[in-house]
């Protein structure tokens, strides 16, 4: 015979449930009666008393963390059968039935920032058109060949003026040469990418040559899995992590034929460009970090110690460092790339995407990595078409015009509007509504405390290098407790942006904007749209920039004369719509003539 809820409280005793009613006046709820009426429903309410007592004054001190107000007779009321309603919610997580949820499980509800009339073409339609080939002679200094463009590195192998191993030996010395002061790479894995190198090399020879990325070193976020090697996360408590699997990325930038000579550093857990190795450093200017939580790759890629890198970004990580480190970062269409394999903080918002010295390098990637996977539920059939070649005249780039006359933006970002018009391209301005975006994050809080549950709970996220409080540790175990009701709201506020976002997106093929803004890396992250920083120029800065809250006692470096360092501009697109965006940058990158420019000492 099954037993109900209903029937469970009919056999336990009313002492029971008057044992969890508050001492505060409020009047306990009646006894169930031993009989029940046949087909009457189990009522909220109704569950077996679990969890600690609770007061009225328990509820007036939650009030203040998730700012609510109540009556006295409300405070009561809710205090009176927390323990039957409210309460046994939890026991997926407090028990005694506890239920585990594994890492790779994704939620029910899935984030899709296609709104409707966005029309998806098959992957297999890509069109991808490189620029030509200047039949460049292969450079007799190793330190040119180490910082040419994947593009131009692909011409020297495939014409076999230069092989893989060759250049692969020349990033492995430069990766132990240079690592010493960027602290860029938690594991260099040597003789996989010897084996893989010398495999392309063989390759090319019998006439098998794969495209622009066979035989290109690459170096890999450590948050992708990679199958016998290990995968850290930057993470003390996963500094032993060897994955039986490769990611999706990884084993289609193995189709491609590219060489994976090391996996770089990350801000642990993804947040910033602090591991449990240090910090990585900006080769620009050692003084400070490089930014992240894409730090090893974006610090690697401006030190020419690796082809091209691929990054990962939630809110800023793929920007950030692209911007500070002087590098190209392509943040992709959510969706767009599969993150199978690839460690989760958020399953709406992680995105992965190349980051490269060049917008044409960027794209070769991206094409190589894109297409749905079926262990990615969020990844979508979506074609690319990219024309090196095309002309950019009568494209429609919005500015926001108070964004470019205040902090963080440059005159560095002021001269590229300029720039746009030189182009043939029509500067619109353009505006959002005044919103609350910041609203958005209870769903970047929440999503990362429920990935990172376990280690929270368990005290093993104490571990951690940064404990301050903007790191992850203390934000996850404050996310505990975020009210899910704003959660909602905030999920729907989401939709209502991203509806903002497309009529923006009517009057304009792109956007043009400073690229820290805050307000646009967030809206941006949220809705999915992609972007591509690309340094436009230089700054000189009296004070050592950091992606953490000021310290006091530990105060940033100062520098008279200020250090000259570069600067980059970000373009953002309409979804699913890198191609333009890349034909925009590619305009402005050979405009700007900036990119081929090195860091000092590198």
């Amino acid at each position: 015979m099954s037993h109900s809820r209903r029937d469970f409280l009919i056999a336990t005793s009313a002492g029971l449930i008057n044992a969890a009613l508050p001492l505060d006046g409020a009047q306990a709820p009646p006894a169930p009666n031993n009989q029940q009426t046949p087909g009457a429903p189990t009522a909220f309410g109704t569950a077996p008393p679990v969890g600690p007592e609770v007061t009225s004054a328990t509820f007036s001190e939650a009030e203040k963390l998730i700012q609510v107000d109540m009556t006295p007779a409300d405070l009561a009321q809710a205090a009176l059968n927390w323990r039957l309603q409210m309460a046994p919610v939890y026991e997926r997580r407090t028990g005694p039935r506890k239920l585990a949820l594994e890492n790779e499980l994704a939620p029910a509800t899935l984030w899709n920032p296609s709104l409707p009339g966005i029309a998806l073409t098959k992957p297999d339609s890509n069109r991808i058109l490189r620029s030509p080939d200047t039949h460049l002679p292969l450079p007799t200094n190793e330190t040119d060949i180490a910082f040419a463009s994947v593009s131009q590195l692909s011409r020297w192998i495939e014409s076999r003026q230069l092989t893989s191993e060759r250049l692969t030996q020349i990033y492995l010395h430069r990766l132990e040469q240079f690592d010493p002061k960027l602290r860029c790479v938690i594991t260099l894995t040597r003789e996989h990418a010897l084996q893989q190198a010398r495999l392309a090399d063989a390759e090319i020879a019998s006439g098998h040559y794969r495209g622009p990325l066979h035989g290109i070193p690459w170096g890999g976020k450590d948050l992708l899995d990679t199958a016998g090697i290990p995968t850290t996360y930057g993470a003390e408590p996963y500094r032993n992590r060897i994955p039986a699997k490769d990611s999706a990325v990884v084993q289609r930038l193995n189709a491609a034929g590219a060489v994976l000579v090391a996996k770089l550093s990350l801000g642990a857990l993804a947040l910033n460009d602090v591991w449990f190795g240090g910090q990585t450093k900006n080769p620009w200017l050692l003084e400070e970090g490089s930014s992240g939580s894409s730090a090893g790759p974006g610090s690697a890629t401006a030190a020419g110690l690796v082809g091209f890198s691929i990054g990962s970004e939630t809110q800023g990580s793929i920007v950030s460092p692209s911007m500070r480190c002087g590098v190209t970062g392509l943040r992709p269409t959510f969706g767009r790339v599969p993150r199978t394999g690839a460690m989760t903080l958020c399953w709406s918002l992680d995105k992965l995407g190349p980051m490269a010295r060049s917008v044409e390098d960027a794209m070769l990637v991206l094409n190589a990595i894109s297409g749905p996977d079926p262990g990615d539920l969020a990844s979508v059939p979506c074609s690319l078409a990219f024309d090196a070649n095309a002309g950019v005249t009568g494209l429609r780039v919005g500015y926001f015009p108070p964004w470019m006359k205040d902090s963080p933006s440059t005159d560095v970002d002021r001269a590229a509007l300029e720039m746009v018009k030189k182009l043939g391209m029509k500067l619109v301005e353009v505006s959002i509504p005044d919103w609350p975006y910041d609203s958005l994050n209870v769903v970047l809080f929440a999503e990362g405390a429920a990935a990172f549950e376990e280690l929270t709970l368990s005290h093993q996220v104490d571990q951690l290098r940064e404990q301050v409080p903007d790191a992850w540790p203390n934000v996850f175990r404050q996310s505990r407790f975020l009210s899910a009701v704003d959660f909602v709201q905030a999920d729907r506020m989401r939709r209502k942006v991203a509806q903002e976002m497309a009529r923006v997106f009517s009057e304009v093929d792109l956007l043009l904007v400073p690229s820290l803004r805050d307000e646009m890396l967030v809206i941006t992250n949220f809705t999915g749209h992609p972007s591509l920083t690309l340094r436009a120029g230089f700054v000189h800065v009296a004070e050592a920039r950091s992606d953490w809250a000021p310290d006091p006692k530990h105060p940033l470096p100062k520098f008279s004369p200020p250090r000259r360092v570069p600067h980059g501009i970000t373009l953002i697109g309409r979804l699913f719509d890198e191609g333009t965006l890349a034909q925009a940058g590619l305009a402005l990158e050979r405009k700007f003539g900036v990119a081929q420019e090195r860091p000092p000492g590198f």
